[in-house]
């Protein structure tokens, strides 16, 4: 995404993208893509009208320009929806607090995004995507009179099994502390977008994986201390892109394609579980999706699968 290279301080956008961050516990990810979004459209404003924007002035005729602008460039429409998406919660942001009274970019019709099914990894990838962690501190241990250090690769074995176990966002594992799980239950507290919590089972060989995991380490984690740590020793948690460093290089070891991210790891837990007659309903309390619909993708998938299998199957396919 594009932007000013040194845009001009605007307050009610500071505002804003703190909000997001503190009181609906929004991702750095989001609130990085939506300071860059509204940064742009400034940045298209002051080039088109030679002024910043009055956001409390902005007509439905500015802002159906600017769709017209990114059109001419070419933009995709998830990128052009990602934009509008950003100036949406950025206007409901403005009228909870009394500055305007409503959004001019209500009712503005967006091109529809594109139908894409997610990618997913079969069973039998995700095992050796599994196993791959601790095959490569062998392999490694085997290639030289070293020492190695196996945490890290019972840290990764641990956090992938927790990725898929519970179908978890890669932040949510990140986010995770020691009193999140339930050793007796087999049960894991969640915390997932805009701060909600759930509850999610989690299986026997992630818990076991963990707890490998924490007997190595020099110390046993407990209460509000992270369940991944970034170093093997008392400090700073995983963080999602080391962690989508590790993928890579795990993928890689098993041959499966490294430009899959964590997130493939999460559909391939939705995908899995339909697959295996799990009810929609259930999936998506699982995902800790707020709407329904957004599960639904997966049953488009697994059904193209049916599909297939029907075709290539059946005598008068």
């Amino acid at each position: 995404m594009s932007g000013e290279t040194n845009p001009k301080p605007d307050a009610r956008v500071d505002s804003f993208l703190e909000y997001l961050a503190t009181e609906k516990g929004a991702s750095g990810y989001t609130v990085r893509n939506y300071r860059q979004a509204l940064l742009e459209f400034s940045g298209w404003y002051r080039e088109s009208f030679d002024s910043s924007p009055t956001w409390k002035e902005m007509a439905r005729d500015h802002f159906r320009s600017y769709l017209r602008s990114l059109g001419r460039r070419g933009l995709k429409r998830a990128a052009i929806q990602l934009r509008f998406s950003a100036i949406r919660s950025f206007y409901r942001f403005l009228i909870r607090r009394g500055e305007v009274e409503s959004s001019p970019v209500r009712n503005i019709s967006l091109p529809k995004p594109e139908k894409r099914l997610p990618r997913f990894l079969t069973s039998d990838q995700m095992t050796a995507l599994l196993a791959a962690p601790l095959k490569d501190f062998q392999e490694k241990k085997a290639n030289t009179e070293d020492a190695i250090d196996v945490v890290p690769f019972l840290r990764d074995a641990a956090f992938f099994e927790t990725v898929y176990s519970c179908g978890l966002r890669i932040s949510e594992v990140c986010g995770l502390q020691s009193e999140n799980i339930f050793w007796g239950e087999s049960l894991l507290r969640v915390r997932g977008k805009g701060k909600k919590e759930r509850i999610v089972p989690i299986g026997e060989p992630a818990l076991k994986s963990i707890s490998a995991y924490w007997k190595a380490l020099p110390f046993e984690p407990d209460g509000d201390l992270p369940v991944f740590y970034s170093h093997a020793k008392r400090g700073r948690a995983v963080y999602p892109a080391l962690m989508q460093t590790r993928l890579k290089r795990y993928l890689a070891f098993a041959g499966l394609d490294p430009t899959l991210t964590p997130h493939k790891l999460r559909h391939s837990y939705a995908t899995h579980l339909l697959d295996a007659g799990a009810d929609l309903r259930s999936v998506q309390e699982l995902l800790g999706h707020a709407h329904l619909v957004t599960t639904q993708v997966y049953t488009h998938l697994t059904t193209e699968r049916l599909k297939k299998a029907y075709d290539s199957a059946h005598p008068r396919a």
